[in-house]
């Protein structure tokens, strides 16, 4: 059997879903975190050691004046980081760590040069973040509740919007995707969440899929709303989408919403245990191509369906395992996205996405919220 080193982690919980996932606590400065044995250990300045003592999971806590006076004892007064780092793992007698993919470069090389060994994880660091275990799930259930306060919140502005010629107004003004996002955001913040660029995207916007939105939305119009607000109180998310329109729609548009939400309904019936993601992702296909929508590209973009079927969720949006064209048997345990979607300029965009638990039987739904698309 393969020696695995132990993990050596250098960021913070911002940027880091991974160095939350070891310590379980958020710190907001770059900090060291690394096993040794089954322990987990981090060195912290005075500023945060007493809070992360009392509310992280780490098994110890190191002083980080302490550590440095060391290092410096050995290295001279410069001594930064990578000597805190070195004489870490001397005093405990390691030689090599596994790091993550996106270990800072200018640490790695200094850490080599002071004799240190470094293994690329070559992937997740952790591996075992990807099942998820109960208060997991429910952590990600409560994000997904946040998302639909912002459904909640969308729905009851467009029902009070009136339709003036091309113009949606709301409380005298113009409805655009910038107020329609404030309010959703402020929403999810007055509950405890963080839902940062969240998508408001309205007619020919929405059929790209990451565009957040800008403008005055239009009546008669496909609107997407993407929300994916971070829990504050543990770090996980939820993600969900719904798509709208203010007015009446076409039978065009109709067929679009009706036809994407077969898919996705289709594809959650076929998630459990064992199942290849991509036979899903290939079965939504299927779905469109069949109802004649065709998937194209060209220099000026792609139309149709372009991008995967679903993705991980938990500390961070998006994690393994994906449900797309790459073949992956999927684990009992994990959460995926389930979100398929249709793009065509002048016609307009449309995505469905809710959040499911893999299990041996029928996945298992994390989000809730009704389908009522067309709001006159």
């Amino acid at each position: 059997m393969r020696f695995s080193p132990p993990p050596l982690l250098y960021a913070d919980t911002q940027a880091s879903s991974d160095m939350l996932y070891f310590g379980g606590v958020e710190v907001h400065d770059p900090f060291i975190a690394f096993g040794s044995g089954r322990k987990r250990l981090t060195v912290q300045s005075a500023l945060e050691l007493g809070r992360v003592k009392r509310t992280s999971g780490f098994d110890e806590v190191l002083s980080l004046e302490t550590w440095r006076d060391r290092a410096r004892e050995v290295y001279g007064p410069k001594a930064g980081v990578a000597e805190i780092i070195t004489c870490l793992a001397r005093h405990h007698g390691i030689k090599a760590f596994r790091i993550p993919d996106d270990f800072p470069a200018g640490l790695y090389q200094k850490l080599l040069k002071l004799g240190l060994k470094l293994e690329l994880a070559g992937g997740m660091l952790f591996p075992e973040r990807e099942i998820k275990a109960p208060e997991e799930a429910n952590a990600i259930r409560e994000g997904n509740r946040l998302s639909a306060v912002g459904y909640v919140t969308t729905e009851n502005i467009l029902r009070s919007t009136k339709i003036k010629g091309r113009n949606l107004i709301y409380q005298g003004k113009p409805l655009t995707s910038e107020r329609l996002r404030f309010a959703i955001e402020v929403a999810i913040k007055e509950q405890g969440g963080d839902a940062r660029d969240t998508i408001v995207a309205g007619g020919d916007q929405a059929c790209d899929p990451h565009e957040r939105g800008s403008g005055p939305l239009r009546p008669h119009e496909l609107i997407i709303v993407d929300i994916f607000p971070r829990v504050l109180k543990t770090g996980y998310y939820g993600d969900m989408t719904r798509t709208y329109l203010k007015g009446r729609a076409s039978e065009a548009q109709s067929k679009l919403v009706t036809t994407v939400r077969d898919a996705q309904r289709a594809a959650i019936r076929m998630i459990r245990v064992g199942v290849d993601g991509s036979d899903v992702h290939d079965l939504v296909n299927f779905i469109f191509t069949k109802a004649g929508y065709e998937t194209r590209h060209d220099k000026s973009g792609s139309v149709g369906f372009f991008h995967g079927t679903g993705h991980g969720l938990g500390l961070a949006v998006h994690e393994p395992p994906r449900v797309s064209t790459v073949s992956y048997q999927l684990k009992a345990g994990s959460v995926v996205t389930v979100e398929p979607g249709l793009y065509y300029p002048g016609l307009g965009g449309c995505r469905w996405e809710d959040v499911v638990q893999v299990t041996k039987g029928p996945a298992k739904l994390l989000s809730k919220h009704p389908y009522d698309w067309e709001i006159r």
